[in-house]
């Protein structure tokens, strides 16, 4: 019998969730996924962070799909769960309602989607896979002669925040501030309020400079956009912008890297073209999403799922893309091949930043294995992943290759 999992917390209830915040999890989440579907099926009492906070984690396919296309059961709009919740709470800044498409439901969620959807929609793909193609080289040539690096903070960090500073017209100055704070929001605790506060103050220099001086941007498409927005609203689609531009993008990119260097099955064969890097990245998409676990949502009323399961009234059911996209309900021959994973989500709320992502990690890597084609793992690496109930996120990727000399000039033409 499935153990239900409606009752509110207490002590008792609290052993019996399962934290997604320890590190053990972040280790291993594939065994705990295993662990938690023989145990629970395919919902699972959790907790999001040492405070407590009770949450129903989705683990099968099938379940996520359902509810991720029923917004009137399972609205994004967080506000009468927030009601309860105390003001200090860490993970409250990644999961506190905010006036975009990510946390809103209805007229306004049509309405704060449109303005975004158009914003990505003005981007010219052909001159983003050239900018990207360009920043990876530049950011290749200040580790190349070393022989050796990190991928996180020398490769896919900066290569992902600096296009995204590109597309939305940002200063860097602007966009170090915008990365410091998104980076204290998704790693939670007692600087995730302050990490709250650094976001929205850099973004609204962000939107005031685009307004006093509009480009082929982003950010100057959001503030044109018939929607009218006023500050606040714009500062908050942009948080969803960098949200989902910096430290999922930057995962992706690494946790791509870490496949194709540790992985016989694609190391060989990109190199050699049999598989292409846009296969590694689904393949990662599939198996090791950059957000595990996410699409949070808030029933309006107790919901019978089972017959032993209960989602109670406003608290939160979290999306496992990761647990979801390998369930074994849809494993085998009649699967439509790693594209149709979640990772992207589905339904109203689906990421409108699909195409952008896909080419910006497609380019930087391809450009990586160019330059560099004797990557390979400093010997001796383990991987190591960063605790957090959200991500899934190397802590580190040290590679080694041989030396060479920048090929570009300092103003980042070739000599």
């Amino acid at each position: 019998m499935t153990t239900p999992a409606s009752a509110h917390p207490g002590p008792a209830d609290t052993v019996s969730r399962i934290p997604l915040y320890v590190p053990e999890f972040a280790a291993d989440p594939h065994r705990a996924y295993a662990e938690m579907r023989q145990r629970f099926g395919p919902y699972v009492p959790v907790d999001l962070d040492p405070s407590g906070v009770p949450a129903t984690l989705v683990i099968g396919y099938y379940e996520a799909v359902r509810i991720l296309n029923d917004p009137r059961t399972f609205p994004a709009d967080p506000r009468a769960w927030q009601q309860s919740v105390r003001a200090d709470c860490p993970i409250l800044p990644m999961l506190e309602w905010r006036p975009n498409a990510l946390r809103s439901a209805g007229d306004a969620h049509t309405r704060y989607r449109a303005a975004t959807t158009a914003s990505l929609a003005g981007i010219d793909q052909h001159a983003l896979g050239s900018t990207v193609e360009h920043i990876t080289a530049r950011q290749i040539d200040r580790f190349r002669a070393a022989g050796r690096a990190d991928v996180i903070t020398e490769f896919a960090w900066p290569v992902a925040f600096q296009t995204l500073n590109h597309l939305l017209g940002c200063p860097a100055e602007t966009g170090a501030r915008v990365a410091r704070g998104m980076a204290q929001i998704f790693e939670g605790g007692s600087d995730a309020a302050a990490g709250n506060h650094l976001l929205a103050q850099a973004l609204l220099e962000l939107v005031d400079l685009r307004r006093r001086h509009p480009g082929d941007d982003s950010t100057t498409r959001l503030l044109a956009h018939p929607a009218r927005l006023d500050d606040t609203e714009l500062i908050h689609q942009l948080v969803t912008l960098y949200g989902a531009g910096i430290e999922p993008q930057q995962n992706l990119i690494a946790n791509t890297v870490l496949l194709l260097l540790a992985d016989p099955r694609f190391a060989g064969d990109v190199l050699s073209g049999s598989l292409t890097v846009r296969d590694a990245l689904d393949h990662t998409l599939a198996s090791d999403p950059p957000m595990a676990n996410y699409c949070l949502s808030y029933p309006t009323r107790t919901v019978t799922v089972s017959e032993h399961v209960v989602l109670p009234a406003r608290q939160p059911v979290i999306i496992s893309l990761a647990a979801c996209n390998n369930d074994p309900a849809i494993a085998g021959p009649g699967r439509a091949g790693n594209r149709s994973h979640l990772a992207f989500s589905a339904g109203p709320h689906a990421c409108p930043a699909r195409t952008p992502a896909y080419l910006i990690a497609q380019s930087a890597i391809d450009v990586l294995l160019d330059v560099l084609p004797d990557l390979r793992l400093v010997p001796g690496t383990r991987p190591s992943w960063r605790p957090g109930p959200f991500h899934r996120a190397l802590a580190a990727l040290p590679v080694e290759f041989s030396p060479s000399a920048p090929a570009l000039t300092p103003e980042g033409a070739r000599p």
